[in-house]
């Protein structure tokens, strides 16, 4: 399963779905500033990823950092 894409006022962002501690469905937000990648976790909440959830987030911080270097 590949991360939620889109973009937001030109900037592109990925959500990789997690959980949290107390098992809720939360996400992890991943987007391009100019130059730098920003990753927003849950408010408050430690992000709990499963092995396919952490292959997301690779996968978008390469995508993410590769954009920055553009």
């Amino acid at each position: 399963m590949r991360p939620l894409t889109g973009s937001t006022s030109g900037r592109r962002t990925w959500r990789i779905g997690c959980g949290d501690v107390a098992d809720r469905d939360r996400c992890l937000t991943v987007l391009v500033d100019d130059d730098k990648v920003v990753l927003v976790g849950p408010p408050g909440e430690a992000a709990v990823l499963t092995t396919g959830q952490l292959g997301q987030l690779r996968a978008a911080l390469r995508e993410a950092a590769a954009q920055a270097e553009r």
